[in-house]
């Protein structure tokens, strides 16, 4: 049987309305290809303070989580992925890419030109067609 991985996606607006995206390292798992930063759920966490935690463990970067946007579960090669995305406000802290090689703040109607992860498409339709984050 697969590994099922519960994890959280933070869609960070700024004040521009625009979307951070984060590309992923070689090496690992989907490489190179984009994804809304977060990680992986701990056991008795729950997914906003799963998210918050992984934004500061990955970007030094302080958030607000705001609305979830939706719930995909996608199968890799790997395992089982159960992604939630939410909105989010970045708060404090000049983001940094400690798990990520590169970032980009874009346009809600570009977001779909990069090579986004599978998980993360269903997010992306309902992003780009949705309003702005509150």
């Amino acid at each position: 049987m697969k590994k099922y991985i519960r994890v959280v996606g933070a869609v960070i607006v700024n004040e521009k309305d625009e979307i951070l995206c984060a590309q992923r390292p070689e090496g690992k798992n989907l490489a190179l290809m984009w994804e809304f930063p977060g990680g992986k759920i701990e056991e008795g966490e729950a997914p906003s303070e799963a998210l918050e935690r992984e934004l500061m463990e990955e970007m030094e970067c302080k958030i607000e989580v705001g609305e979830r946007i939706t719930t995909t579960v996608h199968e890799y090669d790997f395992g089982t992925v159960e992604l939630t995305t939410y909105y989010a406000k970045q708060l404090s802290g000049e983001i940094q890419l400690l798990e990520h090689i590169d970032m980009k703040w874009l346009a809600r109607q570009d977001i779909e030109s990069l090579d986004w992860a599978p998980a993360d498409i269903p997010a992306i339709e309902l992003i780009k067609n949705g309003s702005p984050a509150k």
